[in-house]
């Protein structure tokens, strides 16, 4: 890897009215979980010309399509954020799609905004694309030192080309990309759909759901050794946006909010800001996943000043609030 390069000193970093102005900007997934939270925070910022393509216009998998969305909005940076992700349960079962469709979403996207002179090109890829057994915290001089976690390597890996992509690129043809690399996020607007959702979004309708219907036990995957680095979702999407103006290197970047936590912990954290009080069996013939991913954000906080502030706590009451909220009123339409 190249040794990292990048913004030290707040003084270097431009005024975020003045970088966003009269910017035309892309969101790829802005309409989804994570790129509706990078759109707001982009307009926060002064961004005030963004544009969402939806895929029912503009599907990402097809080089019409893209070469489309670039000749009819002449875009000056492309945030992709587009992704087909999931849980362990969905990776397993659906391994083939988690590559092609974040490769064919990534790579030709990448190459034709070079050829049509985008400024810049920021890729989000995954906390995936790590090896399995990843030094702690993970240094993003670690990436290449081994193989992913089988359960999730198809999608880790096709969103790690993006990396290799953007330092071609820029060795070639001076292209500006950058490459992120967010922890599993949560909050608010989430998918909670047990089979298809990510783990907390899982656990927190998994542990209503019981307590409301008067269950005396929930099961869980694995042993609930494994740990994980959740990061709220508000605080990841401002985080690409600093990037965004302030960083202008291929080497990756971690984003993280420095806490680890077991599953186990969680999934006990989590009972306990839902009310339910009954029996938790942990089914140990389901995999673990990823033994244990926490990062090292050094380089996110020197390059671009970003520092995670919502605790986890905090996060995790607002998106169990607004996961009640939604049940209340999709009840009262049922009524």
């Amino acid at each position: 890897m190249n040794g990292f390069q990048g913004y030290s000193a707040e003084s270097e970093w431009p005024e975020s009215d003045q970088f966003w102005q009269d910017k035309r900007v892309v969101v790829t997934g802005g309409a989804g979980f994570f790129g509706s939270y990078i759109v707001q925070a982009l307009k926060n910022r002064g961004a005030n010309n963004v544009f969402v393509p939806r895929s029912n216009q503009y599907d990402l998998r097809d080089i019409t399509a893209i070469r489309a969305l670039l000749s009819n909005i002449q875009p000056h940076i492309i945030v992709h954020a587009a992704a087909r992700v999931g849980g362990i349960e969905a990776n397993r079962a659906h391994p083939a799609e988690f590559f092609y469709d974040n490769i064919m979403m990534g790579v030709p996207l990448m190459h034709e905004a070079c050829k049509a002179g985008v400024e810049k090109f920021v890729a989000v890829g995954t906390v995936c694309a790590y090896p399995k057994y990843t030094p702690v915290p993970f240094s993003e001089n670690d990436l290449w030192n081994g193989y992913p976690e089988e359960t999730n390597a198809a999608y880790g890996l096709a969103k790690k080309m993006l990396l290799v992509q953007s330092q071609a690129y820029r060795q070639q043809f001076g292209f500006n990309s950058i490459f992120l690399l967010p922890v599993n996020l949560y909050g608010p607007r989430d998918n909670f759909n047990e089979q298809t959702g990510h783990v907390i979004p899982s656990l927190i309708r998994k542990c209503i759901q019981a307590r409301d219907l008067g269950q005396e036990y929930i099961e869980a995957w694995g042993d609930g050794s494994p740990t994980r680095e959740f990061l709220y979702v508000e605080d990841a999407a401002l985080a690409v946006v600093l990037a965004t103006e302030r960083y202008n290197t291929s080497d990756p970047v971690n984003l993280g909010s420095g806490l680890e936590i077991s599953i186990k912990d969680l999934l006990t954290t989590i009972a306990t800001l839902t009310n339910y009080c009954g029996q938790i069996y942990w089914d140990t013939t389901k995999p673990n996943g990823q033994p244990r991913r926490k990062v090292d954000t050094t380089r996110a906080t020197a390059a671009f000043g970003f520092d995670a502030w919502t605790s986890f706590k905090v996060g995790l009451s607002r998106t169990i609030d607004w996961y009640e909220q939604t049940l209340l009123r999709a009840n009262s339409t049922t009524i």
